[in-house]
């Protein structure tokens, strides 16, 4: 026990001295899930909670454009800034000035082309059902064409997400004036109202529910999705410290004279391993503590534990061994510290980022997405996600035990045979 307890001490001490590592190690998590978790909350409330900002020139001669204006106020989803004395040519910079990401431009015929458009309509359905209408001819427009400005820096598919919300309202209004129409052309004229009535109402209902395997009411958010990420990507950066003090003890002569000590090399690198370990189940301890109680008093969604606690812990413990076996590997097989630490920091970025930590696999090409399960943070993380997000069982997580565990023993494998190669063990 004394050769176990000297050998743990020497690995507290080490890692004490280490400023710098101490520093990436448990400020840097604090300050990546503080920054992010609030960058992105304000950003899904931008979309989910508040008004977007839309300036609208409404040049319409009709009183079709005005309704079109008061659908999308009254959608409640619109911030509506109405400037109808600008002129088209001018919208592009009035846009731009103003400072509105979007802008919508109503044309002078968009009642009359609507109009137009409903009576044709009319008019062929009546000659399908064979009844009689009545054969004057009317002044024929051609279909309006809304003009959608927005800003360069408008993200695409945001753009298209608020153009379907705007051609979702066109809509009432067509098959408003289509009705109204068709009763007029058979001579029902004021007797459509019940009929739109109808149509609005009874529209197909579409339920939102949150897949999950089971009963857990807790709804995806900015802090479930931010502080296991940045937590699993400080816990890797642990390369830094381990993997220069690893390099530092090569050099110096340290694990020479450690083999002339009555001691086995094995019980060193157990005692580094348990150290670190234990540091990455403090950093996420503290990370996790500030989702929970920081966090939600900075007006920020709480960080909901998952109901398997058991689980919750086997997936911190092989996350955070897979992060120590990495970084005793690149320790091992680094020739200075400066090859340590510029390797180690760079190749947890590219896990980071082919793993979804800095982008979701979802997004990403299929080529990218498969080249994700090859990184040891994807599978760390899609531990978390199961546990936070999906409810997840046992039966979801053995795969991330499966490559967690291959990754591990691979790691570890290397590393002795890469000291057994230069006759340290």
């Amino acid at each position: 026990m004394f050769k176990v307890f000297s050998s743990l001490r020497k690995e507290y001490l080490l890692l004490i001295n280490d400023k710098v590592g101490l520093a990436l190690m448990f400020l840097m998590p604090l300050l990546l899930v503080f920054i992010i978790t609030i960058i992105q909350d304000s950003a899904y409330k931008m979309v989910n909670e508040n008004q977007i900002p839309l300036l609208v020139v409404n040049h319409d001669a009709g009183k079709e454009g005005d309704k079109l204006v008061d659908l999308l106020k009254k959608s409640g989803l619109f911030k509506i800034d109405s400037q109808d004395a600008v002129a088209e040519k001018s919208l592009k910079s009035e846009l731009l000035s103003r400072g509105k990401l979007i802008g919508l431009y109503i044309p002078k015929t968009f009642s009359s082309g609507l109009e137009s458009n409903a009576a044709d309509v009319s008019n062929i359905l009546m000659d399908d059902l064979g009844l009689e209408r009545d054969s004057v001819n009317t002044e024929k427009v051609s279909m309006p064409t809304l003009s959608f400005y927005n800003d360069p820096v408008l993200q695409e598919n945001y753009s298209f997400s608020i153009m379907g919300i705007i051609q979702s309202y066109m809509s009432v209004i067509e098959n408003s004036l289509m009705i109204d129409r068709m009763y007029s052309t058979m001579d029902l004229g004021g007797q459509s109202e019940e009929l739109k009535r109808k149509m609005i109402s009874n529209r197909v209902k579409i339920n939102q529910i949150v897949a999950s395997n089971n009963n857990s009411t807790a709804i995806p958010n900015s802090t479930q999705h931010n502080v296991p990420a940045w937590t699993i990507f400080a816990m890797f950066f642990m390369v830094v410290s381990l993997g220069s003090n690893i390099v530092k003890e090569r050099i110096n002569g340290s694990f020479l004279r450690l083999k002339t000590m009555p001691t086995t090399f094995m019980l060193v690198m157990f005692s580094k391993m348990a150290i670190y370990v234990l540091v990455a189940v403090v950093q996420v301890a503290l990370t996790f503590s500030m989702g929970i109680w920081i966090l939600p008093e900075l007006g920020l969604p709480k960080l909901t534990i998952p109901t398997n606690l058991f689980a919750f812990a086997c997936v911190i413990l092989i996350s955070s061994m897979a992060a120590v076996s990495y970084a005793l590997m690149i320790g091992a097989y680094a020739r200075t510290e400066q090859q340590a630490n510029g390797f180690g920091a760079i190749s947890i970025i590219i896990f980071g980022a082919i793993g979804g930590i800095l982008v979701p696999t979802f997004v990403m090409p299929g080529f990218m997405q498969f080249a994700s399960n090859f990184s040891p943070l994807h599978w760390c993380l899609e531990g978390f996600y199961i546990l936070f997000l999906k409810g997840g069982s046992w039966q979801e997580l053995k795969n991330v035990f499966a490559f967690l565990g291959i990754f591990i023993l691979l790691c570890q494998l290397a590393t002795y045979f890469k000291l057994r190669m230069e006759r340290i063990i």
